[in-house]
């Protein structure tokens, strides 16, 4: 299991990722999740993936090496993409051609192909762009109304973003909430786990403000988690008692 969140402002981009992997309750490892492709002043690109382990790290391996196009016969490579959307492109092609090559071994052996991945970032000349890649290679975009995506264990996370994120909401408020979005998944799932890796990449900085991995001991983590607990439990003590009790 896994979390990943991205969250698209005016401002900017924040993309985070556990790394908790796990084949039952014995065989817990860890593994990169958050993934970034970056040439400062000209691009800084981000995959976020979930699903089966093998799937996802041989999509990020075609896109790093190189995906023919079958329209033009040209060998594309995610640093190579001239904008996000034919980045999208590319990773949805390489999700389809790892289905091409383990598709038939893995539906023998009977393990579904299931991969779905977040890609975002910006390439010069463009605007900062969220998408979500499924498992046949198609893609959604996020948008004002709805600028944040989120893949694998999601439920848990999702009120905190559903309240609390706007596309007007500043890069800082939105690393915030992702990390609530993230403790608020860790508490109530024992498979998202530490570490974990964020990215924060400011609009048409074309560099990356933040990679950072955030461990167990992590100071700012422990005091977040703490002041939301203690913020969870004031707001719900001061409201008003129901009306409903009789006594």
């Amino acid at each position: 299991m896994t979390y990943c969140c991205g969250i698209l402002v005016r401002d900017g981009l924040v993309m985070m990722a556990d790394t908790r992997t796990n084949a039952g309750l014995d065989n817990i490892s860890t593994f990169r999740k958050l993934h970034i492709f970056r040439k400062d002043a000209e691009r800084a690109i981000m995959i976020a993936t979930a699903g089966n382990l093998s799937i996802t790290q041989s999509v990020v391996n075609y896109v790093t090496e190189g995906v023919e196009n079958p329209d033009t016969g040209e060998v594309e490579r995610l640093m190579d993409a001239p904008t996000m959307f034919a980045a999208a492109e590319l990773v949805g092609r390489a999700v389809r051609k790892v289905r091409d090559v383990q598709g038939k071994a893995l539906e023998k052996a009977q393990i579904s192909f299931e991969t779905t991945m977040l890609l975002g970032g910006q390439v010069k000349g463009g605007r900062p762009r969220l998408f979500m890649v499924y498992s046949a290679g198609n893609f959604i975009e996020a948008t004002h109304d709805t600028p944040y995506l989120q893949i694998g264990e999601l439920k848990y996370g999702k009120p905190v973003l559903d309240r609390a994120v706007q596309y007007g909401t500043s890069v800082e408020d939105a690393l915030k909430l992702a990390l609530i979005s993230m403790d608020s998944t860790m508490r109530s799932n024992l498979g998202v786990g530490m570490p974990v890796d964020i990215a924060v990449l400011r609009t048409d900085a074309l560099a990356l403000e933040v990679d950072h991995r955030i461990d167990n001991v992590d100071p700012y983590f422990h005091e977040l988690r703490d002041r939301w607990s203690v913020a969870l439990r004031a707001a719900h003590t001061a409201i008003p008692r129901p009306p409903y009790l009789k006594s």
